[in-house]
């Protein structure tokens, strides 16, 4: 599936469009069916949305309504906002997994309202979620580098040892709550 990729914004983000399809790529075709484009805006203009929400929302998917197909805007002037110096290099940085972060978490939200069975409203936030950290890691070990695949081998040890400082950290928050 074809997703077209449109850039209104006003801020140039150095290869946004190949950073976003790179996102796409990695996510399953079959996820996509129906999801027609993404468009890069300044900000958020729906005016069902008061002024003040669109000006903190990051990103918003439009459903199938009618005869327009599903679409996706992401407003760049809240992902990777312009700061002084130190803010800036930090969000220069991380703007390529913040992209990803935002394409993943927007057809998550296509995939489980459109096409995904069996998940109820109360549950979709969590089904979102656990989609977005699937489709990132995938996105994480193919756009990585030798750093990913330096650290690959240590990874269960990691992921065991943080599942370990958790709990302890969950049972010294229980105890200090008595």
């Amino acid at each position: 599936m074809n997703v077209k990729i449109e850039i209104l914004a006003s801020r140039k983000v150095k290869n946004l469009e190949k950073n976003v399809q790179k996102a796409i790529d990695v996510v399953p075709v079959e996820h996509l069916r129906g999801l027609t484009k993404i468009v890069c805006v300044d900000l958020i203009s729906e005016p069902r949305i008061d002024a003040i929400q669109r000006a903190s929302l990051p990103l918003l998917y439009h459903p199938r309504m009618g005869g327009q197909m599903a679409w996706a805007e992401i407003a760049l002037s809240v992902i990777a906002p312009k700061k002084r110096f130190p803010r800036s290099i930090i969000a220069r940085l991380t703007i390529k997994p913040t992209i990803a972060q935002a394409v993943f978490s927007l057809v998550a939200q296509h995939y489980h309202l459109t096409l995904a069975r069996g998940v109820k409203k109360n549950q979709l936030e969590f089904a979102c979620r656990s989609y977005v950290e699937k489709q990132f890691e995938k996105w994480r070990e193919k756009e990585g580098g030798w750093r990913v695949k330096l650290f690959k081998p240590f990874k269960p040890f990691l992921d065991r040892m943080a599942r370990k400082l958790a709990k302890r950290y969950r049972e010294e928050a229980a105890k200090s709550k008595k």
